[in-house]
């Protein structure tokens, strides 16, 4: 006879079986294998459906741990819940013989290539720039601090003894200002993007940096950012980050 934790495994697996195996669910879950996180409306328009019945997809597949929302001032994305959900659904679509469906962004592309967010910087250049310092290892997840918490809140970061030389030796002042109730270094969802970008009192000192020593040129007008020819020689020679030109 069955016992009751085999019972409570078999009915899981039924319920997350049938949630991917909805056509609208999967086509949701697919373009999520980007690694990006989407608003509802955006991906009820890849699933074509309706913005109701998007959002009541969503909320199952949130509920059953394959999906986290994330909260970005006011708006709301989703994502996906981790490494082990992308590798499920990657196999699925290995034996469907399926590629993802891209979601095409409509940010202007000299502002999704770099721009400011608040006083940090944002785009191309700044998502890029934090998984680089990840690399080198200046920057670490803070202790207990996961890729995305079940609150939808980003990750924190800390600066590794590697990333205070770094940056000493750059002339980056990264001390955190101990009466500030802001967060230290943390990340960011980049609206354009739809991944992290590093934000917080660190983001705010890096941008200070960056537009004092040339590295970027504010643009009139708008929250554009020009990245310099010395920023790309410096962005190469100081974290050996290559940037694509930016298109358009």
């Amino acid at each position: 006879m069955m016992d009751v934790e085999q019972a409570d495994v078999n009915l899981a697996i039924a319920q997350i079986a049938a949630a991917i195996a909805e056509p609208a669910r999967a086509r949701m879950l697919c373009a999520l294998m980007d690694g990006r996180a989407y608003t509802a409306t955006e991906l009820a328009t890849v699933a074509d459906t309706a913005a109701s019945t998007a959002s009541a997809h969503l909320s199952r597949l949130t509920d059953l741990g394959l999906l986290h929302k994330v909260s970005q001032g006011r708006h709301r994305y989703f994502r996906l819940a981790n490494a082990e959900v992308a590798q499920v659904l990657e196999s699925m679509m290995q034996l469907a013989g399926q590629q993802p469906k891209s979601i095409q962004s409509t940010t202007p592309a000299s502002l999704r290539f770099a721009r400011s967010c608040y006083d940090h910087l944002a785009g191309t250049v700044a998502v890029a720039l934090l998984q680089q310092l990840l690399k080198l290892g200046w920057l670490a997840p803070a202790p207990g601090s996961d890729v995305l918490s079940a609150s939808g809140q980003q990750p924190d970061y800390q600066l590794t003894a590697l990333g205070k030389a770094g940056f000493s030796a750059l002339g980056v002042d990264y001390q955190a200002k101990p009466q500030s109730k802001r967060r230290y270094a943390c990340g960011c969802l980049d609206w354009s993007e739809r991944t992290a970008h590093l934000g917080g009192q660190l983001g705010a000192l890096l941008l200070a940096f960056m537009l004092e020593k040339q590295w970027l040129r504010r643009m009139l007008g708008n929250r554009e950012l020009q990245l310099t020819d010395l920023g790309k020689r410096q962005l190469n020679k100081q974290f050996a980050l290559q940037l694509p030109a930016p298109k358009g």
